[in-house]
């Protein structure tokens, strides 16, 4: 007699802490069961494979709503195919606020856009306007809605907080018991800096990277870290491009503050190089922060080894080439600081780090399967639900092919956007099938899952994002409503 309803058997179970030949025995929708010869109503076959978490990704925009009206390209059925197809089960995406507005009007609108994920999914809610009624009123009703995590820009317009704005997030979520994510860049000095570039003609893709060189990112993640300090509210550090960023996040880690950081596949393998390409071809590789260089990734590494960078996101932010709406919004002769920003990276972002770090020899796959599904699972509090293989989890699994060769081309990855960054990299370690809830979703790169099939995962509190409690001279200022 069957004791599962789904059995996956004799592959090489990888989970955040050990490698070892098993079956897993799925019921429902919940693992029932790690261990030999176990008995399914139906079996797949994992002899020579991977079997691995479905991938937790905690930063990915995906049909985000836009200020003109309307929103990003990337739908959540297309970005939902390019996930599944990359072995990806569980997103964090981003609801916006417009300056002026509050943030439960776009919620409840992004939530309503979202039914139709197929993938399981949660938000971040974006403050771009700290008033008194989102901070006091409103910021508490979306927290206890479930969604535990704020984002913040120090740059761009219209989305940048000043400083005593970000205090007042921080505050806000030290209150509420949310974590704060930060993209960390120099606002003032980016102005600065652009304005001379294009004040001298240097108006081309490339002068993307020189508008905001490393020095802008570190300095802003070390002020983020500094009043996160002084408010004693736990934060983690978007997008990591180089060593000097992370370093700051070590420091802070060493003197016991509760920072995070996480890193992006394009800052191991893209560099500014490649947005000096041709004409407008360089526009496909901007993004924010910019990448660097070589020695820049390789350096990246080390403090993913040093477990001070301990998540990989793909940061998708996808923008056609070709398209009108797109990187061509403004015309191919924009000026750099006109260019849409970001890179589509949903569905390569495992193969890209995978190749990169296990098969290239930089990590084993349990590090592999901590930076891409139980380290984001618990930072943003879907752990255990997500991120491991052990019973009572959700069934959520990639079978995964670790020879396997393949060069990577835009059509393999299923989004909308219309081209890849990575078009004609070469990765050794590829998806052959994504199981999301019990559920086989992705066989052989094509997806099988049905709009709808995705849940909303509320999260409650927890522990780690609790503030230290060391505060300066014991005073809690967030206490106060001002």
């Amino acid at each position: 007699m069957a004791d599962y309803d789904l059995v996956i058997a004799g592959g090489t179970v990888v989970t955040p802490a050990d490698m070892f030949v098993a079956d897993v025995g799925i019921i429902g929708d919940k693992i029932g069961a790690v261990g030999f010869g176990l008995r399914g109503r139906r079996s797949i076959d994992a002899h020579g494979l991977l079997v691995m978490p479905g991938g937790v990704d905690s930063h990915c925009h995906i049909e985000q709503l836009q200020s003109g009206g309307g929103a990003d390209e990337e739908s959540w059925v297309t970005g939902s195919t390019s996930a599944l197809a990359g072995g990806t089960t569980t997103v964090i995406t981003f609801s916006t606020q417009f300056k002026g507005h509050g943030i439960l009007e776009p919620l409840a609108e992004y939530r309503r856009r979202a039914a139709k994920a197929m993938v399981d999914y949660s938000f971040h809610q974006i403050i771009t306007d700290a008033s008194d009624e989102v901070i006091f009123n409103e910021v508490p009703q979306v927290v206890a809605s479930g969604v535990r995590s704020l984002k913040v820009f120090l740059t761009y317009d219209p989305l940048h907080l000043d400083d005593r704005q970000f205090l007042r997030v921080l505050a806000a979520a030290r209150r509420t018991g949310a974590l704060v994510t930060v993209h960390c860049e120099n606002y003032e000095a980016i102005k600065w800096r652009t304005a001379a570039l294009l004040a001298d003609g240097r108006t081309e893709p490339k002068y993307h990277a020189w508008s905001r060189p490393s020095v802008l990112e570190r300095e802003a993640a070390h002020r983020a870290i500094a009043l996160a300090e002084m408010v004693d509210q736990p934060i983690q550090i978007f997008h990591v491009s180089c060593p000097e960023v992370a370093e700051e996040i070590a420091r802070a880690k060493a003197r016991g503050l509760k920072v995070w950081g996480e890193t992006c596949p394009q800052y191991f393998v893209l560099s500014a190089q490649d947005m000096d390409r041709p004409g407008f071809e360089g526009a496909k590789f901007m993004c924010s922060p910019a990448p660097r260089d070589a020695a820049a990734s390789e350096g990246l590494w080390k403090l993913v080894r040093d477990n001070v960078l301990d998540i990989v996101s793909s940061d998708h932010s996808g923008w056609s080439y070709e398209t009108p709406v797109g990187k061509r919004l403004h015309g191919v002769d924009a000026p750099f600081s006109d260019i849409p920003n970001g890179v589509p990276g949903l569905g390569s972002r495992l193969p890209i780090v995978f190749s990169e770090g296990v098969s290239k020899g930089r990590i084993e796959p349990c590090a592999f399967v901590r930076l891409i599904a139980t380290n984001p699972a618990k930072l943003f509090g879907l752990y255990p639900r997500k991120g491991t293989i052990a019973p009572g989890t959700d069934a959520d699994l990639v079978l995964w092919d670790a020879n396997k060769r393949v060069t990577i081309t835009n059509r393999l990855l299923q989004h909308v956007i219309d081209y890849t960054p990575y078009e004609g990299l070469d990765v050794t370690g590829w998806p052959v099938s994504t199981i999301r809830r019990g559920a086989v979703v992705m066989q052989d790169g094509q997806v099988q899952a049905e709009p709808g099939t995705g849940e909303f995962l509320a999260r409650g509190p927890y522990d780690l994002i609790r503030p230290t409690g060391n505060l300066p001279f014991g005073f809690d200022a967030s206490a106060f409503q001002v």
